[in-house]
């Protein structure tokens, strides 16, 4: 544990370094990223300008839900994106050799060797619509609530990470992933436009239990304005570690089907 807690590390050290050769790529994620998220947020002020509640959502439960999906999407970019999304070509082209054959643990260093300190602003950020979101409630959050709030965030990142690495290891027993990269996109387009409540249905099914990018924002907004009952909850976490499991799973069974570049 020791060892790999150096390797992670190490490897951001070296990262930090060679982003700040290239600057515009170091904030290019949080210029991009920001910006889509403050267009949502202008968007949505339109729209409850009009009425007071989408669904019986209000407009500050709906600015929370924004400001959580960005910074779940934040912590994303920062520590594990930008790696685990190489990992189809590395296995195409038979990279994946030199992970497989390093005494570290190969997913760690394709999880962590490409981490983006350069999303970090966009944190910031994040915690700020969500504090304006809460204003707009003008309900008393405790600090307890506070706390558990964070730690239902950073285990929905989990989820995200499950998700994602999921869809990405898929080449391991196929000749390709792009279909299913085009199917993640789609439903995170509309996991970060409509929170879980409001979906009904077959779509509801997906978003919940199959690929469960609803519950990811939906979730920690419900649990900070104190809305998300204890089943939900339970099932949240139920979610988690049922992925966690299985994509662990996938993962080392996957190995056992990868052919070597030099096999």
């Amino acid at each position: 544990m020791k060892r790999n807690l150096k390797f992670i590390l190490a490897l951001i050290k070296m990262k930090l370094s060679h982003m700040m050769v290239f600057r515009l790529s170091f904030f290019g994620a949080f210029f991009v990223d920001g910006s889509l998220f403050l267009i949502q947020i202008l968007t949505f002020q339109a729209i409850y300008s009009q009425v007071d509640s989408i669904g019986g959502w209000s407009r500050g439960e709906m600015i929370i839900f924004i400001g959580t999906f960005s910074m779940i999407n934040a912590l994303n970019m920062v520590i594990f994106f930008f790696g685990v999304i190489t990992i189809p070509d590395k296995i195409k082209n038979g990279q994946l050799d030199h992970y497989i054959t390093k005494p570290v643990s190969p997913l760690l260093r394709l999880t962590f060797e490409n981490v983006n300190p350069g999303s970090i602003p966009l944190l910031f950020l994040s915690v700020g619509i969500i504090t304006y979101g809460i204003s707009l409630l003008e309900i008393t959050v405790t600090p307890l609530r506070v706390i558990g709030y964070i730690i239902l965030v950073l285990i929905m990142t989990v989820l995200w990470y499950d998700i994602e690495l999921l869809l990405r290891i898929i080449p391991l027993f196929t000749v390709s992933a792009y279909n299913f990269s085009r199917l993640e996109d789609s439903l995170l387009d509309v996991s970060m436009k409509i929170p879980g409540v409001l979906l009904k249905g077959v779509f509801k099914l997906i978003l919940y239990l199959v690929i469960p990018y609803g519950i990811m924002s939906t979730f920690p907004t419900q649990f900070i304005t104190n809305t998300l009952s204890p089943g939900w909850l339970a099932y949240g976490c139920g979610i988690v570690i049922l992925f966690t499991y299985l994509t662990g799973r996938i993962w080392k069974l996957g190995l056992k089907y990868y052919k070597s570049a030099s096999s």
